[in-house]
């Protein structure tokens, strides 16, 4: 028990900060509120679920952005979880959806992926979805960039893992090294539209452009986890 302990705290550790910058995401405060110098935002639903095995659904902790060639903590940023990003459930037909809200600086980058972690005494385990997609950072304004369904099934051959290896028997047990992930990038901007302006008051008012995400690369994704 002490183990799994110790690799849940180092997880953690490594997932909020590690080689990355730890950054909240917009609008936690309801205060906030945009002008016409503010930086853009970039708005995302994602929606997590485990049909590999039903028992121990993925918890979004963070989603990782990056710049391109990034090779400090400051070119790597962990969007965190909040408790207006969250609409979580056990069920792996429903799975957990959530809302989520990028500020960036002007640049270039890349959506890495969503890490999550699931936990079901004695079992803790994490999973990364990958996502590796561009997004350019310019003029002022709100974005919204569609919504990810990430499902993690069992794998085939050598496709990607839904999460990494070790430890082996958390990582197995809940079907992070045994599944991989089917990821679908889909436009739901008329039913997160009204969802995202009741959950955060600095939208009212403010227009949601769509500047959608390309549909999901899978052979990109493979060829990234085979080269990490």
């Amino acid at each position: 028990m002490k183990i799994r302990a110790y690799f849940f705290v180092l997880v953690m550790a490594l997932v909020l900060s590690g080689c990355a910058t730890r950054t909240k995401m917009a609008f936690e405060s309801d205060e906030e509120r945009l002008t016409e110098s503010s930086k853009p935002v970039f708005l995302m639903t994602a929606t997590l679920k485990n049909t590999y095995r039903p028992s121990y659904q993925p918890k979004l902790l963070v989603v990782n952005v990056e710049k391109p060639g990034a090779k400090e903590a400051a070119d790597r940023l962990n969007f965190t979880m909040d408790d207006k990003a969250k609409n979580e459930s056990d069920s792996p037909d429903v799975g957990s959806t959530y809302f989520l809200r990028m500020q960036l600086d002007p640049g270039r980058y890349e959506i890495r992926g969503l890490t999550s972690l699931t936990r079901s005494f004695p079992i803790t385990a994490m999973f990364f979805a990958p996502v590796h997609a561009s997004v350019e950072a310019s003029g002022p304004g709100v974005f919204y960039l569609g919504h990810v369904t990430a499902t993690v099934r069992e794998r085939q051959g050598n496709e990607f893992k839904a999460g990494p290896s070790v430890p082996l028997i958390d990582q197995a047990v809940a079907g992070a090294s045994g599944g991989t992930f089917d990821i679908e990038i889909s436009d739901r901007l008329a039913e997160d539209e009204g969802k995202f302006r009741f959950r955060f008051p600095a939208l009212k008012g403010i227009e949601i452009k769509k500047s959608l995400l390309p549909p999901f690369d899978r052979a990109l994704a493979q060829k990234w986890w085979e080269t990490n």
